[in-house]
């Protein structure tokens, strides 16, 4: 039993070593800037700000918070007369539980892919063709992949972003009442600044 003890105590007491001798500070918060890209048709892109709190519990994987804002314009159902919605402006905010995964052990460069899931909160503010107005906000839980690079303090990624769709009161192309999908799923094109997170 003794022996056993001793072995993993040496055991552990190297595992910290060889992390300290990568020489790279544990924790760090990525910064974001970028530009969304909604699913379905009748949408346009938006904007996309992010910051991500992360610590490296081993050298090749960081675990962190990622906090998002996204605004876009998606399709949105039709109007009473059957005419296709003009605009459905939409904002997301999202908290997302993170893990990266880095494929090299380069500081200067290394590749990297994640996943992340959490709770997607969605706000709209939607204009018709014949002006009328409406608003509206949901929660959801989804998720999200994503793959980059890292080089130094600068980070560049891609996201896809899995959110159930909203059911939202409206009509179809008839001019009926009906239920109608709005999709709520979008992928991220995001470049960044890593604070901390290098050499010691």
């Amino acid at each position: 039993m003794k022996k056993f003890i001793l072995f993993l105590s040496i055991g552990t007491i190297a595992s910290f070593s060889t992390f300290a001798q990568d020489d790279l500070k544990p924790f760090k918060v990525d910064v974001s800037l970028g530009y969304a890209i909604p699913g379905g048709t009748g949408v346009k892109g938006g904007v996309i700000f992010a910051v991500e709190p992360k610590y490296a519990v081993i050298y090749n994987l960081s675990l962190g918070l990622r906090m998002e804002a996204a605004v876009v314009a998606r399709f949105g159902g039709y109007d009473p007369n059957g005419e296709i919605i003009d605009a459905d402006v939409k904002a997301a905010g999202s908290y997302l539980v993170t893990g990266d995964y880095y494929l090299k052990d380069n500081y200067s460069l290394r590749p990297f892919v994640g996943a992340g899931a959490g709770i997607f909160s969605l706000g709209s503010a939607s204009i018709s063709s014949n002006g009328t107005e409406s608003s509206g906000t949901s929660t959801k839980f989804g998720g999200m992949i994503r793959g980059g690079i890292e080089a130094g303090h600068f980070r560049f990624g891609v996201e896809y972003n899995l959110v159930p769709k909203s059911m939202i009161d409206g009509y179809d192309s008839n001019g009926d009442p009906a239920k109608v999908a709005s999709k709520n799923s979008y992928i991220g094109i995001k470049l960044g600044v890593c604070f901390g997170g290098g050499p010691r």
